[in-house]
């Protein structure tokens, strides 16, 4: 599903190949996943969602994908799910932020 406006991910327009994508959050659940996938969309990170059941009774395993370069990045987003960050946690994401940025 696509917003109006929204921007569009770096696979959608070439820049990142499949295989330059990884696995960073998998569950049966699709609430869940979710919640991860707004979470880390929240934080700026391009996600691609697989495995999500379509229809009315959506079954089945959800997998989140982010570009290889975020990686570490998504996945201290995601070991904070549920909790606020400490403050060390939040300046070592501030700092990945800023180096992810800066390699753009």
């Amino acid at each position: 599903m696509s917003t109006l406006g929204a921007p569009r991910a770096p696979w959608q327009d070439g820049a990142v190949a499949d295989d330059d994508l990884v696995r960073v959050f998998a569950t049966p659940s699709i609430p869940e996943g979710e919640i991860a996938r707004a979470r880390l969309e929240d934080e700026g990170i391009p996600v691609l969602v697989k495995g999500e059941g379509d229809g009315p009774y959506r079954v089945g395993p959800v997998m989140l994908f982010v570009p290889e370069r975020v990686e570490v990045q998504a996945r201290l987003i995601l070991e904070t799910l549920g909790r606020p960050l400490s403050a060390a946690e939040q300046q070592e994401l501030d700092e990945l932020a800023e180096g992810s940025a800066g390699s753009d």
